[in-house]
């Protein structure tokens, strides 16, 4: 096919059209920019699902564009918690969290319109909470959150006679299976709400929670009366109802109402004989923690900062005592002893023997970890925090402290600890963790050590932007004469 040549009239130059030329290459730059720009919109709601059901989590681009060459990501807490991910054009299980494997599908019939859905199969109590779908495209990248909140019905009341109580009859109303925890009520046949004189809402070993109400019926109290337990998120209840015969309520015996009180006096100076000597228990625990930290702090080293163990998000004081995770990445060595991706850096010092102890100041950081691990561990890749793997770390997360054990155990944390101590008696093959702010123990590992340790460091990050405030190796008050971390 001939090609027609433009023709010039004679007053055309190169020069006149050169501003021309120059306007439209820069409006198609702006325009091929501007069009890789998108956003990604989720549910402006929560999505409910039943228990062992099935829920779908919907995420799309605007404006409308293809997203099958994207990298399409749902994960929950951390990015690396993978839900489903695809990429590549195809669905990725390698990464995927063993809870979520066989129970994922992205649902693909509207991706080349940049609208795509991960379906959830057999519901279960662990899947509520927050996910995010993050779409990654060669030039940028976006993301978006969802909630899932899931609920279950239980099974319907049973309701049982349990003998008489104050002179009446108790009455007792246990239902389970429920999801999340449900409201549970006595009433009247005129659907007035009655007093319980218990109450006891339960977790069960799989998750779910079982209901417990009991009252009392006297023979001038409503004698049919119903149990409704109801979970407020599906909108719906169980209920049973039950008749006393006047028959079964017990005439008055004052021997037996002398006798009643007595035994109530009597069972008050026992809770509070037993009060009193929990209490002496308590003080006594407390001085014997109090004390523990004490003498550790004889023991306070200098420690600083390893800059070449350092991840290239992390940015250390120049005198090695802070660290955080900054915006960006820094152009760094890629040293065998540096870690990455995991954003951590050991301190500066290693201990082959001996006992040490040093502080760090936490402030009002919502994610930390703080430790000693070998410093033979691999560096390089995710790695896996438990003693068998070299660590021996405590961490903080979405308000719970947790020692890294295999499985994790929960630290019950009265007092926020703005400072944390750690104390290594490598002979002992303890590892002990103090909550500076009340003077507490927090939690000791117990092993056997072998080789050089040293002290590990994680400042927070999370997944979506950087935990600012800086961890603080802070000097000892024994050592200081009560100096406050600078």
């Amino acid at each position: 096919m001939m090609r027609k040549v433009p023709s010039f009239s004679p007053g055309f130059t190169v020069s006149s059209a050169l501003p021309g030329y120059i306007a439209l290459c820069l409006a198609l730059q702006v325009h091929r920019l501007t069009s890789a720009e998108f956003t990604v919109t989720g549910p402006d709601r929560p999505i409910t699902a039943s228990l062992g059901g099935e829920a779908i989590l919907p995420c799309h681009l605007s404006p409308r564009m293809s997203a099958e060459n994207m990298e399409l990501r749902w994960f929950r807490s951390e990015f690396s918690a993978v839900v489903h991910l695809y990429r590549d054009g195809q669905d990725q299980y390698g990464d995927q969290m063993p809870e979520y494997r066989g129970r994922t599908e992205l649902l693909k019939d509207d991706i080349k319109n940049g609208s795509v859905s991960l379906r959830i199969r057999d519901i279960q109590p662990s899947d509520n909470g927050q996910y995010k779908c993050f779409f990654q495209s060669s030039a940028s990248y976006k993301d978006a959150f969802l909630e899932l909140q899931v609920a279950g019905l239980g099974s319907a009341p049973a309701i049982s006679v349990e003998g008489h109580q104050d002179g009446g009859i108790r009455v007792v109303c246990r239902s389970a299976g429920w999801y999340p925890e449900p409201k549970a009520q006595w009433r009247d046949l005129q659907g007035k709400i009655l007093q319980s004189v218990s109450e006891k809402i339960s977790p069960e070993a799989n998750g779910l929670f079982q209901a417990e109400i009991a009252i009392v019926l006297t023979e001038e109290s409503n004698q049919k009366v119903s149990c409704c337990v109801r979970t407020l998120l599906l909108n719906q209840e169980r209920e049973s109802v039950i008749s006393i015969a006047e028959l079964f309520f017990p005439r008055v015996n004052p021997g037996l109402v002398a006798l009643g009180v007595i035994l109530a006096v009597l069972a008050v100076l026992i809770l509070l004989a037993s009060y009193c000597i929990w209490r002496q228990h308590r003080a006594k625990d407390k001085l014997q923690a109090e004390f523990r930290w004490r003498s550790a702090q004889l023991y306070a080293v200098d420690v600083t900062l390893d800059p070449d163990t350092a991840n290239p998000q992390l940015v250390l004081s120049e005198d090695r005592k802070r660290v955080r995770c900054g915006g960006r990445r820094h152009d760094l060595p890629n040293n065998p002893e540096r870690f990455d991706p995991c954003p951590s850096v050991l301190g500066a010092e290693g201990f082959a023997g001996g006992r040490h102890y040093w502080e760090v100041e936490v402030g009002d950081k919502t994610r930390w970890d703080l430790g000693v691990c070998r410093e033979s561990v691999s560096r390089k890749g995710w790695v896996t925090l438990t003693p068998e793997d070299g660590f021996w770390v405590v961490w903080l997360r979405e308000e719970e402290y947790k020692a890294l054990t295999s499985p994790l155990t929960l630290l019950p944390v009265s007092v926020r600890p703005s400072r944390v101590g750690i104390f290594l008696d490598y002979e002992a093959g303890e590892v002990s963790f103090y909550n500076v702010t009340d003077r507490s123990h927090l939690f000791t590992f117990t092993g056997t050590f072998s080789g050089t340790l040293r002290p590990y460091f994680y400042p927070g990050v999370n997944t979506w932007g950087t935990n600012a405030t800086p961890l603080k190796i802070c000097p000892v008050p024994a050592q200081t004469k009560g100096n406050l971390c600078p």
